[in-house]
C-alpha cells in the first residue's frame, strides 16, 4: 500500500535522514582527521577571506566586513602552519606575507582621525578592507596590535632562509616591531593603557591589569629593542590577579577561556615560572589547564539550566550571542546565557587534550550538520532558545589552527621562542625555565639547572653520580638538532661542574641532556643575545 506524505513531513524526513547519515560519517573519523579537518578549514578562512593585494583578513566572513588586526596576526601563523600541511606553497605564503608587512609598514600614521592605518606604531582594531585605513572611529588598540606582531614575529621565525623573499619578510618584521612605541603607551602610569583616540587621546581607556589575554602584550613591550618598558609594568600587570577555587581548581581566575589562550598561542610557558608562578607554585600554561577543567566542570554542574551543558559540550568566551555579541565566561559564572562556543573548549586543547577532544568529536556527532562552514564551525549556537549563529570570526579559527598545532607538533611554539626579543621580555619579566625530566623513574640522576639561566656567554652546569661511569652530556636545539657535545667519557662518583661557552650559539631555548648509567636527565636553558 502506497502511502501519501504531505512535502512539509517528506521534507523533514529527508532533512532527519541526512542529518544521520552525516552523524554517522562524523562517528567514523578518527581523531586526527578531525584535527586535519579543523585546521584544513581555518585555513581556508585566512587565505579566503582576505584581500590578496594587501593581506588584511577580515574580522569575520560577512560582506563589508572590516579587517580585524587581530585576526591578521593569527593568520599570518595559520599561513606558516598551512605550508607545513601543504595546503598552500611557501612561494604562494611568501607573496601574502610580505604583501601583509607591507601594508603595515608602509600604511600612514599620524594623529588625523581619518586616512591613517595607526599612530606611534600601533595600529586601529578595524580596519577598512580597500584602503587599509581606520574604520569608523575605532579605537588604537594596544593588545590588539600585540596579537597581530605575535604573528609578525612568527612569521619572521618561519621564513627564516636566505631567499630574497624571506630576507625582505625578516626585515619588515623588525621594523614593524622596532617601530613601536611602549613608552608612549604608558601615558606616564605604572603599566600599558588599553587604547588611544586621535579626538581624546588616552582619556577613555584604562591600565591592561590582572589576569587576561594581555601577557603577550607585556613581553613584547618589555622585550623591546627600540623603545621597551620597564619590569615594574609586569608587577603593575600581575598585582591585580585574582586567585580562588572553583569547581576543585585553585588558579588565576578570568572567566572567558578567550583570556587563558590568546597569548600562549605563541608564548610557550608550560615550563616557565615568574615571580607568582613560583610563589604559588604552578605554570601560566597549568592556570589555563586548571581553568579549562573548571568551566568544564562547571557545565557538568550547570547552575543555570541551560539546555545541553555537559562534559562533552561547554565552552564560555567572548562570541556572538542571540542578542548582540558579549564577552562570558565561567567560573564564576559571567554573562551565562546557555550560548555554547566551540573555540573555547577547542583552542583549550594543549592545556587539556583528553577533556576536548570527546567535545570536538560531540561537535562533530551532534551539531556539525547545523554548525559547520567551509571555514569549520561557525561562531556560537544556543540550545537554550534555539539559536545558530551564521557567522565565522577570525579570532575564533586563528586560536583553533594554532593551538591544534602546538598539541600536535609545538611548532609555532618552538619558532616562536626562539626570538630573542620574546626572550629578552620574558626574562624581564622574571621568568626563569625551569626542569624537563625526561626520567622520573631515574631519580639518582642529580642534574641541577644550569646557573646563571637565563644567560649570554657563558654558564655553569652541575651534576652528581651516584657511581663511577661513562657520561655524556650533550645540548640540543628546540628542533631536536644536537648543537655541542659537552662531556663525552668516563667520569667518577661524586660531585662535577663543567662550564659552557655559548657563543657558537643564535639566541634561543636549548636543552641539556645528562646519560649515565643510572639513567637519564634533561633540562632546559635560554641564551640571550
Amino acid at each position: 500500500m502506497l502511502i501519501s506524505l504531505k512535502p512539509s513531513l517528506r521534507r523533514a524526513l529527508i532533512l532527519a535522514g541526512l542529518v544521520t547519515l552525516a552523524a554517522r560519517a562524523a562517528q567514523a573519523e578518527t581523531v586526527d582527521a578531525m584535527l586535519d579537518s579543523l585546521q584544513a578549514t581555518s585555513f581556508q578562512f585566512f587565505w579566503n577571506e582576505a584581500n590578496p593585494s594587501n593581506g588584511l583578513i577580515k574580522d569575520r566572513d560577512t560582506p563589508g566586513s572590516a579587517c580585524s588586526i587581530a585576526a591578521v596576526g593569527f593568520g599570518l601563523s595559520a599561513i606558516c602552519i598551512g605550508v607545513d600541511h601543504g595546503w598552500v606553497t611557501r612561494e604562494a605564503a611568501q607573496a601574502r606575507v610580505r604583501t601583509t608587512l607591507e601594508t603595515f609598514w608602509n600604511g600612514p600614521q599620524g594623529t588625523a582621525a581619518s586616512g591613517t592605518i595607526g599612530y606611534k606604531g600601533f595600529f586601529y582594531h578595524f580596519l577598512d578592507m580597500t584602503t587599509a585605513m581606520r574604520a569608523g572611529t575605532t579605537e588604537l588598540s594596544t593588545i590588539d596590535t600585540a596579537l597581530l606582531l605575535g604573528g609578525v614575529l612568527d612569521a619572521k621565525m618561519y621564513f627564516s632562509t636566505a631567499d630574497t623573499e624571506e630576507v625582505a619578510i625578516r626585515a619588515l618584521a623588525d621594523a614593524i616591531y622596532q617601530r613601536v612605541d611602549w613608552e608612549w603607551a604608558r601615558n606616564n602610569t605604572l603599566g600599558i593603557m588599553m587604547g588611544w583616540k586621535p579626538t581624546n587621546g588616552f582619556a577613555d581607556f584604562g591600565v591592561w591589569v590582572g589576569y587576561n589575554e594581555a601577557s603577550i602584550l607585556y613581553i613584547l613591550a618589555l622585550g623591546s629593542p627600540t623603545h621597551p618598558v620597564g619590569p615594574y609594568t609586569w608587577n603593575t600587570w600581575v598585582s591585580g590577579y585574582k586567585w580562588d577555587t572553583q569547581y576543585g581548581q585553585t588558579y588565576i581566575t578570568f572567566p572567558p577561556l578567550f583570556g587563558h589562550q590568546y597569548s600562549q598561542c605563541w608564548l610557550d610557558l608550560r615550563f616557565a615560572k615568574d615571580n607568582v608562578n613560583r610563589m604559588r607554585g604552578l605554570t601560566y600554561f597549568e592556570n589555563s589547564r586548571r581553568a579549562t577543567l573548571a568551566q568544564r566542570a562547571y557545565a557538568i554542574a550547570n547552575p543555570g539550566h541551560f539546555t545541553g551543558y555537559s562534559d562533552t559540550l561547554w565552552g564560555l568566551t567572548a562570541s556572538d550571542v542571540p542578542t548582540g555579541y558579549n564577552a562570558r565566561g565561567a567560573p564564576p559564572a559571567m554573562n551565562d546565557d546557555g550560548t555554547i562556543t566551540p573555540t573555547a573548549p577547542i583552542s583549550s586543547i594543549a592545556f587539556a587534550p583528553d577533556e576536548v577532544i570527546p567535545v570536538i568529536r560531540n561537535l562533530y556527532n551532534g551539531y556539525k550538520p547545523y554548525l559547520w562552514s567551509p571555514y569549520g564551525f561557525r561562531d556560537a549556537f544556543n540550545l537554550s532558545v534555539g539559536w545558530w549563529d551564521t557567522d565565522v570570526l577570525g579570532i575564533d579559527q586563528g586560536p583553533i589552527i594554532i593551538m591544534i598545532e602546538n598539541y600536535r607538533t609545538h611548532r609555532v611554539w618552538s619558532r616562536f621562542m626562539q626570538n630573542q626579543n620574546v626572550l629578552n621580555g620574558l626574562a624581564a619579566a622574571s621568568f626563569v625555565f625551569d626542569v624537563v625530566s625526561a626520567t622520573p623513574e631515574a631519580p639518582r640522576v642529580q642534574l641541577a639547572q644550569n646557573m646563571p639561566n637565563p644567560f649570554r656567554l657563558r654558564t655553569t652546569i652541575r651534576f652528581a653520580l651516584a657511581r663511577a661511569g661513562h657520561v655524556r652530556l650533550e645540548m640540543f636545539d628546540l628542533a631536536g638538532r644536537q648543537v655541542a657535545t659537552l662531556i663525552d667519557g668516563p667520569r667518577p662518583a661524586g660531585e662535577a661542574e663543567v662550564d659552557f661557552d655559548s657563543r657558537a650559539l643564535p639566541g634561543g631555548v636549548y636543552f641539556y641532556r645528562l646519560l649515565t648509567p643510572e639513567g637519564a636527565s634533561v633540562r632546559r636553558c635560554v641564551v640571550l643575545r
